[in-house]
């Protein structure tokens, strides 16, 4: 299996779950941009503390450089590809959209093109609610139309449509998208988690409050048509996320067909609730700073769920904000412990 951005936070803990629960060969691509060699070491401890330290390798490569992920196609054959590597802080890529459609469209249809020339033909992509926008119904079902409202939502959107037309065009190319919603905390074990700088997740940046790495956070606008004018969001754990890939990988290897699924636990919790649980689990009553709302913000996004449920026998075992919580604060002080 190839997963590419594996260094990265969600790849990361895939990586792990695949170590774990499988008995998978994983090479992991990443440039390192914003994934991590720490965490890698951490992947490579993982894998020999169970007996699999043959069944990881790293390359660190772009995926930009075409001849080189070629090559590796060609040496390694793979029967599956994970693709996490992204570009994904939306104000930047309303800034700078080149770097969103070249890293998140134009490397994603390369790496799609080489799997149907190397006979790769289970592909499981890392999609975002970002597809949505602004939907009209609350809980966004995988049927909701798709309507970006920012370059990165777009670039993601453009990336599905690629493999929903090379599925049609190439009759053994089956591809699962999965539309991630707010994804948060780390692993139960506190082994790895988000190393990404200058966060910009809820969640992270409240833990990182907490242990005092920022003197306060803010909230951006309270006057919402929500309970307590804060936006809503559906927050899932990276490690149930991380199972839904797991799961993606048996169900295109038992039902050999395309499908695309939400991944959130199919309801929300606002922005107030989640500073709030972050502090009755940190135990500090951190500074909050209330400012304007912020561009493109929806007031409620929320995941139903029903169809990866159902269709993958998917089952949450972290759908608790203070699991969620806690080991985002819990991870964050092993970073702190660390510097």
């Amino acid at each position: 299996i190839l997963v590419t951005g594996g260094a990265g936070y969600i790849g990361s803990h895939v990586v792990k779950q695949l170590l774990e629960e499988t008995n998978h060969k994983i090479t992991i691509i990443d440039n390192l941009s914003t994934g991590s060699i720490k965490t890698v070491n951490t992947l490579k401890e993982i894998a020999k503390h169970v007996n699999k330290e043959n069944n990881l390798s790293f390359i660190e490569a772009d995926l930009s450089n075409f001849s080189l992920i070629e090559g590796i196609f060609k040496a390694k054959n793979f029967d599956a590809v994970i693709h996490f590597a992204a570009s994904i802080v939306v104000p930047e890529s309303v800034k700078n959209p080149i770097k969103y459609y070249m890293n998140n469209t134009v490397n994603t249809t390369n790496l799609i093109k080489l799997c149907i020339e190397n006979n790769v033909n289970k592909f499981i992509f890392s999609s975002t609610a970002a597809v949505y926008g602004e939907p009209d119904e609350i809980p966004v079902r995988e049927t909701t139309p798709t309507n970006p409202i920012n370059p990165y939502g777009m670039s993601k959107l453009m990336s599905e449509n690629v493999l929903k037309d090379c599925g049609i065009a190439y009759k053994d190319f089956k591809y699962i998208i999965l539309r991630y919603f707010n994804v948060a905390g780390a692993d139960i074990k506190i082994r790895i988690g988000q190393r990404f700088p200058n966060a910009t997740h809820l969640i992270k940046v409240a833990a990182e409050t907490a242990v005092g790495k920022r003197d306060k956070i803010y909230i951006f606008g309270t006057d919402y048509p929500t309970k307590d004018g804060t936006c809503i969001r559906d927050f899932i754990h990276v490690d149930d996320l991380a199972d839904a890939h797991i799961k993606a990988l048996d169900y295109l290897t038992e039902n050999n067909k395309s499908n695309i699924f939400n991944c959130g636990y199919g309801k929300g919790y606002s922005v107030l609730e989640v500073i709030n649980t972050m502090k009755e689990v940190s135990g500090v009553d951190f500074k909050v700073e209330i400012t304007g709302r912020r561009e493109g913000d929806p007031a409620i996004l929320i995941a139903d769920n029903t169809k990866i449920k159902e269709e993958m026998n998917w089952q949450p075992k972290y759908d608790d904000l203070k699991i969620i919580c806690k080991t985002a604060l819990e991870w964050e002080k092993k970073l702190l412990s660390e510097s």
